[in-house]
């Protein structure tokens, strides 16, 4: 399967991480977004969104990180599903979790974080407090169970450990938010891939420090 990508996108390094996780060998393309890559004529006819990561896999091309996920499991999951249960009330925490990452926590980083590699300034104080709403709810979710949608390590797991570690590159401070703090440590421990996936965030934040 190609997967095009680039090592500083949360998103992308959830489905490296999957994929380590099935035990998939993925053909990795990088995409220069900086430079302006996903608008050639080619990956946009692939891909019209011109978004990462976008998957190819025997000519079905697929995008959204999100999406990927439960897709990779489900085709190549079979004979463990665990990362992506079939009972649907599994199924329906794990979703919640993966809207609640795209849609509020990856969401906060975008508004609050990322213009901060950009600009060099500040984020506005009602971003940051979007932020900490984000980690508070996260804490919530995680005051009865090890992992983020219930006892085990789920794609759920996978995609908000690579927002929440991209939060690093601004030495964000989890210490106030105690069960993330100790489900952060685990997860680091426990997911496939996590070796990459800190690789990642380590380019952005040298990234952001050498400008």
């Amino acid at each position: 399967m190609d997967l095009y990508y680039h090592p500083g996108s949360a998103p992308c390094r959830s489905v490296i991480m999957a994929a380590k996780a099935l035990g998939l060998e993925l053909n990795l393309k990088l995409l220069n977004v900086m430079a302006g890559d996903q608008l050639k004529p080619e990956f946009v006819k692939l891909n019209p969104q011109h978004t990462i990561p976008t998957l190819v896999d025997n000519g079905f091309v697929l995008w959204e990180s999100r999406a990927i996920l439960i897709y990779l499991v489900e085709k190549y999951g079979k004979e463990d599903d665990s990362l992506y249960p079939a009972d649907p009330q599994q199924r329906a925490v794990i979703n919640q979790r993966l809207y609640f990452d795209m849609g509020t926590l990856f969401q906060s980083f975008i508004k609050a974080i990322f213009p901060q590699i950009r600009t060099k300034k500040p984020a506005p104080p009602e971003e940051m407090e979007k932020v900490d709403k984000a980690f508070e709810l996260l804490n919530t979710f995680l005051e009865e169970d090890e992992f983020v949608a219930g006892s085990s390590l789920t794609v759920a797991d996978i995609a908000i450990l690579a927002s929440v570690s991209t939060f690093e590159i601004v030495d964000f401070d989890f210490s106030k938010y105690p069960n993330v703090a100790k489900w952060y440590e685990n997860a680091k421990e426990v997911t496939p891939g996590w070796e990459q996936n800190w690789e990642g965030v380590l380019i952005i934040k040298k990234f952001m420090e050498s400008n």
